[in-house]
């Protein structure tokens, strides 16, 4: 039996949160427990930037944060669990100020290549476990999010599921499904759109699957039923380059190419292209040796009071 946490950033009784709970009902029967936290209802406060989590954890400590909320209820939630499902409302275009700040909080202090180097190097120079970051985060996860918008054209929920990633991509959780509810404006609640409940049981499923694997690449296998642009995250969303000859996919950070098929445009992405993706090890990697050797020292400016000097307006 395996934990799966669940995450709505709507409403009481709304769309997502009972979507996120028939998500659950596919888990906890398939002899899974399950556990389910409205955000909400969370007292957690907007990351100041301070950066203090990160700069802990370059000198070697846990690199925890300074503020005092209710993060730490979601913090551990998410820490025990081996799967999450979330679900999140559309506010324009984009999820919600709250789920925001819950990215915002997790973020690098909770990225799992900053983290695994200081739990190693950490336990090798033979210090206490709980000096160190949670070990927790480096048990390998599922996860599966949907969003949820009123708006009967499917491109007023244009940045939503890219967006979605921002929770699971620092923790290394292998998102294994997706969904994009929109015209939900067309029911009065989502208990009466029984395909849209159904998809949502069915998510819960292919999370019960994928948490109960051994084996790591049927674990992280896709099982969403839309394959999307990019081969990794499975988002439609592309960006073109500068002089038009290339594609990135702004989740994964990964340049490919494209082709034009019968007039369909073809995006490919080469295996090495694939393999740094950010949503995996090695391309959180890139990004934490990038701050770690490039990130300018204290001290780098000596004046750097008196110049700011003419901006104190207050």
């Amino acid at each position: 039996m395996k934990k799966v946490l669940g995450l709505s950033f709507g409403r009481k009784m709304s769309n997502t949160e009972v979507m996120v709970k028939h998500a659950l009902d596919a888990c906890r029967e398939a002899g899974h427990e399950v556990r389910f936290i409205r955000v909400n209802d969370l007292d957690i406060q907007d990351c100041t930037g301070c950066i203090a989590c990160v700069v802990g954890m370059i000198q070697g400590k846990k690199g925890g944060c300074h503020l005092k909320d209710d993060f730490h209820i979601l913090d551990e939630a998410m820490a025990e669990s081996d799967a999450v499902i979330y679900g999140c409302p559309t506010f324009e275009m984009t999820p919600t100020g709250t789920f925001k700040t819950v990215c915002d909080r997790m973020g690098p202090s909770h990225d799992i290549s900053f983290r695994k180097a200081v739990i190693e190097e950490g336990l090798a120079a033979g210090k206490s476990p709980d000096e160190l970051p949670d070990q927790r985060c480096l048990k390998p996860r599922v996860g599966a999010f949907f969003s949820v918008g009123g708006a009967m054209t499917k491109n007023w929920l244009s940045f939503m599921l890219p967006t979605m990633y921002c929770l699971s991509l620092s923790q290394g959780i292998d998102i294994v499904d997706t969904y994009e509810y929109y015209g939900a404006m067309a029911y009065n609640h989502v208990v009466g759109n029984q395909p849209v409940m159904d998809r949502m049981y069915e998510m819960g499923r292919h999370v019960a699957q994928a948490v109960a694997c051994e084996d790591e690449e049927e674990r992280r296998r896709w099982r969403g039923d839309h394959e999307g642009a990019c081969p990794v995250c499975h988002c439609d969303l592309l960006t073109l380059s500068d002089d038009k000859k290339s594609i990135e996919c702004p989740v994964c950070g990964t340049y490919g190419s494209f082709t034009v098929e019968d007039g369909r445009l073809i995006p490919h992405f080469t295996k090495e292209q694939q393999a740094r993706s950010r949503l995996y090890y090695a391309g959180k990697l890139e990004h934490s040796t990038e701050i770690k050797t490039c990130a300018a020292p204290p001290g780098q400016i000596p004046d750097l009071q008196e110049r700011l000097k003419p901006y104190r307006w207050e």
